[in-house]
């Protein structure tokens, strides 16, 4: 998928979705090796929530850890931790599950991260921040007191303090996804926001299940985003 392409909105419109990283390490480079399911998926990979699944299957099967950073005494790891280098984990941090945190990142204090999370470089989650089951790509900042559960942030995103995305429907049922102006099943009962390129959310922003911010786009603080915010 080209970026301009609208299955591959609104993560992107300069690359393809095989560009996109996880665990740090690019869908095209991962498909080389894989075999099996996990080839099946890559190479299916339709729909930015396509990612959240692979991330899932990827990340959940690490069974090391490789530590190159600093991470503080007083943080707890329940879990297999891929830190790199430069990043720090600061006090009071607990992960749980299966994480992988790129170069130069600040991770803390007081945050709660879950697996399967795949966090890139240059990235800072702020104080007392909670994130569970994302893909967070380089250069994006997720400000304090947040919550993001089963979503994609693409490149260079900022959350305002208080960020909420919910990730769940009322229903308990599967989220349906616009795309070329029809609802697609993502299969996913679980899942959260995607979120493109550069895209800026005011402070208190409260974001639906399963909406989309395209590239480029922002929120003022206090929005409620429930419809899909196009650029």
């Amino acid at each position: 998928m080209i970026g301009n392409d609208p299955d591959c909105y609104p993560l992107t419109l300069t690359r393809t979705l095989m560009d996109f990283p996880v665990a740090n390490i690019a869908l095209s480079l991962w498909l080389e090796d894989a075999d099996g399911e996990l080839a099946k998926m890559i190479s299916g990979c339709r729909f930015p929530w396509d990612i959240i699944a692979i991330n899932e299957r990827i990340v959940g099967a690490m069974d090391t850890d490789n530590i190159e950073g600093d991470m503080h005494p007083s943080a707890v790891v329940e879990g297999f931790l891929k830190l790199g280098k430069g990043s720090r984990i600061l006090p009071g941090v607990f992960i749980e599950g299966n994480v992988v945190i790129g170069e130069n990142c600040k991770i803390g204090p007081n945050c709660y991260v879950r697996g399967n999370t795949s966090i890139g470089n240059r990235c800072h989650i702020g104080q007392s921040v909670e994130i569970k089951n994302c893909v967070i790509l380089d250069g994006t900042k997720v400000g304090h007191l947040s919550y993001v559960g089963d979503s994609i942030l693409a490149e260079g995103v900022n959350f305002g303090a208080g960020t909420i995305v919910s990730n769940l429907r009322h229903d308990g049922g599967n989220h349906r996804s616009m795309v070329n102006g029809e609802l697609v099943d993502t299969g996913r009962r679980k899942f959260g926001a995607i979120v493109g390129d550069g895209v800026h959310t005011g402070i208190g922003t409260m974001i639906y299940p399963g909406r989309k911010l395209w590239p480029n786009t922002t929120t003022l603080p206090g929005a409620i985003v429930d419809r899909d915010v196009v650029g």
